[in-house]
C-alpha cells in the first residue's frame, strides 16, 4: 500500500534530495563567503586552507566558498545540477581526506557528515535533477539539452 502510494511522488524524490543538500552547502559558502551564521568569512576561511596546506589561502577560500554557494543554489533549482555535484561532491572527497578523516568515521569532527553529502551529491551525479528542476523546464522548452537527447538525436533533427 505504501509503494503505491509513493510511487505517485517518485519525481519528488531528486528535489527533495536536491533541495536540501542545497541549502546546507549554500550555507556553508555563506559562512565563508560573507561570515554569514557565525562563519568565517574569506580571512578566517583562507587561514584555514592555509593551515591544511592549501597555498595560497584566498585563492582556494574563495573557489570553495563560491562552489558552495553557487552550486548549492545551483542544486536547489535544478540548474546544470549534474555539474553542481560533482565539483561539490569533489570538495567532499577532499574534505574527508584532509580535514576529517584523521578524526575517525564519527561526528563531531570525523567523515560521517562529509561522507553524506558526498554520497548525495554522487546520486544527483548518477541520477541527475529529476522531473522537477530548471534543468528540465529548459530542456522541455528548447533551451537546454540535458538528460537523455543525444548528439544523434540533434543530429537527426537538422
Amino acid at each position: 500500500m505504501l509503494d503505491k502510494w509513493l510511487n505517485s511522488y517518485k519525481n519528488w524524490a531528486n528535489f527533495i534530495l536536491r533541495s536540501f543538500v542545497g541549502v546546507i552547502f549554500m550555507a556553508h559558502g555563506a559562512q565563508k563567503l560573507f561570515g554569514a551564521f557565525g562563519g568565517p568569512g574569506l580571512e578566517g576561511a583562507a587561514r584555514y586552507f592555509e593551515q591544511l596546506g592549501f597555498v595560497p589561502g584566498h585563492a582556494w577560500a574563495f573557489a570553495v566558498a563560491v562552489v558552495e554557494f553557487i552550486g548549492g543554489a545551483a542544486l536547489l533549482v535544478g540548474l546544470l545540477t549534474r555539474y553542481a555535484a560533482l565539483l561539490l561532491a569533489g570538495i567532499m572527497a577532499v574534505a574527508m581526506i584532509a580535514v576529517h578523516m584523521p578524526n575517525g568515521f564519527f561526528l563531531p569532527n570525523g567523515i560521517e557528515f562529509a561522507f553524506a553529502l558526498f554520497a548525495a551529491n554522487l546520486a544527483l551525479l548518477v541520477g541527475g535533477p529529476g522531473e522537477l528542476a530548471l534543468d528540465g523546464w529548459l530542456a522541455r522548452h528548447g533551451m537546454f539539452f540535458v538528460g537523455t537527447r543525444t548528439r544523434a538525436g540533434l543530429g537527426q533533427a537538422a
